[in-house]
């Protein structure tokens, strides 16, 4: 998706998408989270330029929008748990399937940070998710 296509420094970029999923799962819990990931992981899937199976990232962001909802810790320990869990989690099942881009290069060069810039941006959009709510029930 053009959201996560944002080239920076180092060869990473901020997932934009696992942030808002992350921040629509906080103000909504664990079984709307978990629909909801599951949901923009399978837009991502079928977007292109996919380079994966269909259904990898909808697992995985899935997987992540029921942890969200649960909030375990409180929100700052929740979504730093989360942006943290997703690229380890999406590397063992491309792991698991066989994917021939999973290196150890890609797992020590790409993924941290790929985490570190998601980390960075993770205030502004979780705000920008969770004001929408609060505004959309404040009316």
């Amino acid at each position: 998706m053009l959201v996560n296509r944002f080239p920076l420094p180092a060869g990473g970029s901020p997932d934009l998408v696992l942030l808002a999923v992350i921040g629509a799962a906080l103000g909504r819990g664990a079984a709307s989270g978990a629909v909801l990931g599951f949901s923009a992981g399978l837009l991502v899937d079928v977007m292109p330029p996919t380079a994966h199976l269909v259904g990898q990232y909808a697992f995985v962001l899935a997987l992540v929008g029921y942890v969200a909802g649960r909030g375990a810790g409180g929100p700052v320990t929740t979504v730093v748990l989360c942006v943290l869990m997703a690229p380890l989690l999406a590397a063992v099942v491309s792991g698991l399937i066989a994917d021939p881009r999973v290196t150890i290069s890609t797992l020590t060069e790409q993924v941290p940070v790929t985490i570190v810039y998601t980390l960075v941006v993770s205030p502004i959009v979780i705000w920008l998710t969770t004001r929408g709510r609060e505004a959309r029930f404040s009316t």
